[in-house]
């Protein structure tokens, strides 16, 4: 069997974990990831409200993303030092997030009326009412 070091010789040699202690993310790099965030749900909500074609696939991606960079910047670290050091942005962050789910739970409530028009309107077409269950006395 061939020596592994022959195939990565331009590669740094592996450390284990108890070498290489996590070190807590500098607060810069947590602002910046929170304020990442702020942009894309801004961006959202804005949209959600103004844009009928609105890619809430590709937002939600991108929400993704940087929640999971903020995971993992703030690996290691302390949530109460995270949490003392942030508390602004993250005040901004619950009230951006707060009137983005209030647009989404609109933009929601509008598509389920619109689905339960179209619903009605199908029935209606399928059936001129001679033949239906309601026509026969049993509720359908």
């Amino acid at each position: 069997m061939a020596d592994i070091t022959e195939f990565t010789p331009n590669l740094p040699a592996r450390t284990t974990e108890s070498e290489t202690p996590i070190q807590f993310a500098r607060p810069g790099n947590l602002a910046a990831i929170i304020g990442r965030i702020e942009e894309v749900v801004e961006e959202e909500t804005a949209g959600i409200r103004s844009d009928t074609s609105y890619d809430l696939k590709a937002s939600n991606a991108r929400k993704s993303r940087y929640l999971y960079e903020l995971t993992r910047a703030m690996k290691g670290g302390s949530e109460v030092e995270f949490l003392e050091q942030h508390r602004e942005g993250l005040i901004r962050l619950r009230q951006k997030l707060a009137r983005n789910e209030a647009a989404i739970l609109a933009h929601l409530s509008a598509v389920n009326e619109v689905a339960g028009l179209l619903r009605t309107a199908i029935q209606r077409a399928e059936t001129d009412g001679t033949y239906s269950a309601v026509e026969f006395g049993r509720k359908g």
